[in-house]
């Protein structure tokens, strides 16, 4: 690959390398305590997994009338969990201490485009609201398809009183950006195991005021002459974290923008891109799975994040390999989809109770038990909240808080424990999965199982 490629400012643009990746590993201070099963549930009618907050335009929590509010993925908990990306609908929650929530229903009445919603962000902008979402599925097509196109949805209402908070349409959707097939691959185009245009997060620059919009994307990667098979399967793996300027800040116009990062040759998925500013510094954020790494490079699901002066970059890996923060060996697979969020000298890290009962190197060998017991190993609810410590390059891992809490800035937080974080050599259990390997056979995200989805 050509390393005078652009960035987002036009400079050479940066890139998660395969000596970085080598290094990744589960070490005393990237592993979070074992979670269990869920010692509350609020909404066990629901399945619940991908979650943003409300925010403003500075990046902090917004509050409406005293009400934080959470957005996320749900389906009906009767689902198969694996099945839940095929109908999933954004649903909004509600707290007044970041600890009991309310459900404040789904958010859209009908109008949302695509067939299904995917994860994106919200901004609380002088009363306004804007749901940015990925539009997934092609309008109008008799079975599900994959086409993913970033949307917003503005015009409605957000009202609160004593009981909760409730949002009302009309809602007006809008298609923001697509692939342009130079910067970012199309559909036609993927070579991959997936294909991603999707989860947009906003973003402006406390130093520069300028607006942006993060998402996940693949870089155009085709066969070359002269590769060898492996050279090219592994390019195969072409992820990259994609960016959009809004000349005037305006959330509904965007212009499509080089990549903020590549991960080609390293990992087809960098999901659901966010960055925090903390200390004058960027850390950009990104989930990714052990099956999206490319051959020859692996590493367990896990949140990965990067460190720059300045948000054009350049950036650094995290502790070297990128990786912040991951499951224990015996619950590779209890959490995902981690969104960080920054609490006065720490950031938390929010995400779902994934399959926290299941000790499998991949989540294909699911599909061998019985209906019940899927759903038994299926958290489908809030993980616990996990704390991070911050010092330029490197981070580590705290200890954690109670699920479904998330606290503001303002309000305090318990004691530090690190008594619960794993301990010990891990060596012989950062390698599992293969990756590069076989996905499956159910379609063209492999098993519904390893759930490469939003």
């Amino acid at each position: 690959m050509d390393d005078s490629l652009p960035g987002a400012d036009g400079r050479p643009r940066s890139r998660w390398t395969r000596e970085q990746a080598a290094g990744i590993g589960r070490r005393r201070g990237n592993v979070a305590p074992v979670a269990g099963p869920p010692t509350v549930d609020p909404f066990p009618d629901l399945h619940v997994w991908d979650t943003w907050l409300l925010r403003d335009r500075h990046g902090e929590i917004a509050e409406v009338d005293g009400w934080r509010l959470a957005f996320s993925l749900t389906a009906p908990a009767d689902l198969l969990p694996g099945t839940r990306h095929d109908v999933a609908e954004i649903r909004c929650f509600c707290s007044r201490d970041g600890s009991e929530w309310r459900d404040a229903g789904p958010v859209f009445d009908g109008g949302a485009l695509g067939q299904r919603q995917w994860a994106g962000s919200a901004l609380y902008d002088d009363g306004d609201v804007y749901l940015f979402y990925t539009a997934a599925g092609r309008e109008g097509a008799e079975e599900l398809t994959y086409t993913q196109q970033i949307a917003v949805a503005h015009g409605g209402s957000v009202t609160a009183d004593p009981s909760g908070v409730t949002l009302a349409g009309p809602w007006t959707h809008e298609s923001l950006l697509e692939p342009d097939g130079e910067w970012y691959e199309t559909e036609a185009q993927s070579r991959g195991m997936t294909y991603t245009f999707r989860d947009p997060w906003f973003f402006e620059d406390p130093a520069t005021g300028e607006t942006r919009l993060l998402f996940e994307a693949n870089v155009p990667a085709p066969e070359r002459d002269g590769d060898d098979a492996e050279t090219s399967e592994r390019r195969e793996f072409n992820g990259c974290v994609g960016v959009a300027a809004s000349p005037t800040g305006d959330p509904l116009t965007w212009d499509l923008r080089p990549p903020l990062l590549d991960a080609v040759e390293v990992n087809q998925e960098l999901e659901r891109p966010h960055v925090v500013v903390a200390d004058g510094r960027y850390y950009l954020f990104v989930c990714s799975h052990v099956h999206t790494f490319a051959p020859g490079v692996t590493g367990p699901d896990g949140l990965y994040g990067f460190v720059a002066d300045r948000f054009e970059g350049p950036y650094r890996p995290l502790n070297g390999s990128g990786l912040v923060a991951t499951n224990p060996p015996d619950a590779r697979f209890q959490a995902y989809s981690w969104m960080a969020f920054a609490h006065d000298e720490e950031v938390l890290l929010q995400s779902f109770l994934n399959y926290h009962d299941f000790a499998g190197d991949s989540l294909d060998a699911i599909a061998e038990f019985s209906e019940a017991e899927q759903r038994a190993r299926f958290g489908g609810t809030l993980a616990p909240t996990l704390r991070l410590s911050v010092d330029g390059d490197e981070t580590r891992l705290l200890g954690a808080l109670d699920a479904w809490r998330i606290p503001t800035p303002g309000e305090p937080l318990p004691p530090i424990d690190e008594s619960e974080l794993p301990d010990g050599d891990f060596d012989d259990v950062t390698r599992e999965g293969v990756a590069g390997g076989d996905y499956g056979a159910d379609g063209p995200f492999g098993s519904e199982y390893d759930e490469p989805l939003p």
